[in-house]
């Protein structure tokens, strides 16, 4: 079964992750990766739109049972290739050439709320769902990178507070702190809203893309001369 699925709606891309709870392994990253690649073969599209199937969830983040199984197999190698793919699907957003648009229809709690960050402009729905970092809680302290990227995302007395609480934030705070765009009052408004703004993009690929590359350049150092090391020594939960 697929993960995830695209369709072309005029200028725009609009991908949908089709998993459910949309939780990050490493098939998800895989596909993924694929998707994006497949999209910028379309010369004639101009933005992307991310969004979700699921009738609760936008993404829940890092798939947990994986991860749990992969360790107690000992299968390291499958955490570490699935840590550094990750990064390659939050690096190919920080620098995808054409606009980004998270189209947050549920919640989305840990990587996925990290994933909205690492696009370029969110929407959120306001009657359904929750934008929240439960890592706090969780034992799951964030990558280098992952810190960097949030910070373009959400404002740093925002951040402070919500990466040391877990606390679980509403769209209407989310659009109040400038996190997204706009809180929309229900799902039909939400993928309106994401669509009809994606589509005032038609920009050129090569200065759209050059743009990003020199605005994301600090993080990009980041994740390439930081997150290995905690990557490599598998650094994932902390009990104490």
């Amino acid at each position: 079964m697929a993960l995830a699925e695209w369709r072309k709606d005029e200028t725009v891309a609009i991908l949908t992750m089709t998993g459910g709870e949309n939780r990050h392994n490493l098939n998800y990253a895989n596909e993924m990766l694929a998707i994006f690649d497949e999209i910028l073969e379309d010369r004639a599209i101009h933005a992307l739109v991310i969004t979700s199937s699921d009738e609760k969830n936008f993404c829940q983040g890092v798939d947990i049972q994986w991860l749990m199984e992969r360790m107690a197999a000992k299968d390291t190698q499958s955490i570490k290739d699935f840590m550094y793919r990750m990064n390659d699907v939050f690096r190919t957003l920080l620098l995808y050439p054409i606009p980004v648009i998270a189209a947050i229809n549920g919640h989305a709690f840990g990587n996925g709320a990290i994933l909205s960050c690492a696009c370029d402009f969110r929407y959120m729905r306001s009657d359904r769902g929750f934008f929240c970092f439960p890592e706090v809680d969780l034992g799951i302290p964030f990558l280098p990178g992952m810190i960097a990227w949030v910070r373009k995302a959400v404002p740093q007395h925002a951040f402070h507070e919500w990466k040391y609480t877990g606390r679980r934030v509403t769209a209407p705070e989310l659009e109040e702190n400038h996190v997204i765009r706009k809180a929309c009052a229900n799902q039909e408004e939400l993928m309106n809203e994401s669509i009809a703004f994606a589509r005032t993009f038609v920009k050129k690929r090569g200065i759209f893309g050059e743009m990003k590359k020199r605005m994301h350049k600090h993080i990009i150092e980041i994740m390439e001369r930081e997150d290995p090391e905690f990557v490599e020594k598998l650094f994932l939960f902390i009990q104490d």
